[in-house]
């Protein structure tokens, strides 16, 4: 038993398997120790945790008889905590012990006491079956439910469902005393109530009741068998076919894999297969929506196709683009179209007076004793490349020698800059 103790580093559905497992192994040898250990969680900060230690308890009454007592004592105290989620975790619990054990009706005093905690439907549903199902034990029976009956209209449904029955119980015990009682809340649920499962169990109580009053007592308070247990169980044929497929999903879903698991290719073609089905059904259904589906999709893949075209175009091997290739300069050289280099496209020209640079001095230095062309008029500087240097010289020898230049204006540029390099 000790070995599924919960841990405080346990996560929560950890937690939650070890209660399970403490209860369907729980005997009478270990019985107190796990009680003990249960009343701990319950006093934990958890709230869901908490929540399931006292419906464990209540699990561990129903299952052992001889720890029943035990138990109910244990839910007494933790009612003493004064937590309203405890409180109303406890209220639910006694409710289906008294449903095994019915002779617990002494702790109904300290259950009616906690109406005022009691806010979730489910709680105030136990303790409303509890005053009904114990009505003639219970002096005040018919002041509590009158406060239940004047705010009916603002309970939820399944505390409204409670309310009438435990009314009709309480008029067939003590029919002095809540006969108008029965005949307010009936009206209320005929005639104000909008819920058909209310208002049509409100019409069999009232027939019931006017018809013969015998007879309703005879159906409504009938000897019910106790329950045996609150624990879930599975079939005994499902956890044979489940042992194998234990740390599988099978084991999560407690459902045979052949249930949510297809048989190889064929299940894959056969799923494919019921989705066709399934667009082509909507398709006729709806012939709009499909179009403007197929549209959609079309669209989508032709925008695709263009992107994908686009890419495809590129063409690094081949020549640039038409718009991108410029007219040859006139002082294309062949050493240029030797080399295989595409030219470079020339800087647009201005009407400024050419300024010159470093490289463009030298060169026409070269020009200037015969041969060379003149710099370009271009406002190139020295900074150009390389390339560009070798494009401006020229090879051929049939070009005349460039205008001579003016003695008195930048004429003397060269013989200064000759006379500088010393």
């Amino acid at each position: 038993m000790r070995v599924f103790f919960c841990k405080y580093n346990d996560p929560p559905y950890l937690k939650f398997q070890k209660l399970q497992i403490m209860v369907r192994i729980a005997n009478d040898s270990n019985v107190e120790q796990l009680l003990a250990e249960l009343k701990e969680y319950a006093m934990e900060v958890d709230m869901d945790f908490v929540r399931r230690a006292i419906k464990a308890i209540g699990q561990v009454a129903i299952k052992i008889e001889n720890a029943c007592e035990k138990a109910v004592n244990v839910l007494l105290e933790l009612i003493n905590t004064k937590q309203a989620y405890v409180v109303q975790e406890v209220v639910v619990v006694i409710k289906d012990i008294f449903r095994k054990y019915p002779g617990y009706e002494g702790i109904i005093p300290t259950l009616c006491q906690c109406i005022d905690d009691l806010d979730e439907p489910t709680a105030r549903g136990a303790l409303i079956w509890i005053v009904g199902e114990y009505a003639e034990k219970i002096s005040n029976a018919g002041d509590i439910l009158s406060g239940f009956v004047d705010g009916f209209a603002e309970e939820f449904t399944q505390t409204q469902l409670q309310i009438l029955t435990a009314v009709v119980k309480l008029f067939l015990k003590k029919p002095d005393q809540a006969q108008g009682l029965v005949q307010k809340v009936l009206q209320t649920a005929t005639a104000e109530c909008d819920n058909p499962d209310i208002r049509d169990r409100a019409y069999v109580y009232w027939r019931l009741l006017s018809s013969d009053p015998q007879i309703a007592k005879n159906i409504v308070l009938a000897q019910r068998p106790a329950i045996t247990s609150t624990i879930s169980t599975l079939p005994i044929p499902l956890l044979d076919s489940l042992m194998p497929d234990l740390s599988t999903l099978a084991s999560v879903y407690h459902k045979p894999p052949q249930t949510f698991l297809g048989q190889g290719r064929s299940s894959a073609n056969a799923l494919q297969q019921a989705a066709i089905e399934e667009a082509a059904q909507n398709a006729r259904e709806n012939p709009l929506a499909a179009a403007a589906a197929a549209a959609a999709v079309s669209g989508q893949g032709s925008t695709v196709q263009s992107h994908a075209e686009n890419l495809l175009d590129i063409d690094f091997d081949g020549a640039a683009p038409a718009s991108l290739q410029k007219a040859p300069m006139g002082g294309s050289s062949g050493l240029e179209g030797l080399a295989g280099t595409p030219m470079r496209v020339a800087s647009p020209t201005t009407n400024d007076a050419p300024i010159g640079g470093g490289m463009e001095d030298l060169m026409g230095i070269f020009g200037s004793s015969g041969g060379a062309p003149a710099a370009s008029a271009t406002g190139n500087s020295g900074s150009d490349d390389l390339m560009n240097g070798f494009a401006s010289m020229n090879m051929e020898a049939s070009q005349p020698p460039p205008p001579q230049t003016q003695l008195d204006g930048g004429g003397k540029k060269a013989t200064e800059d000759i006379l500088g390099l010393f």
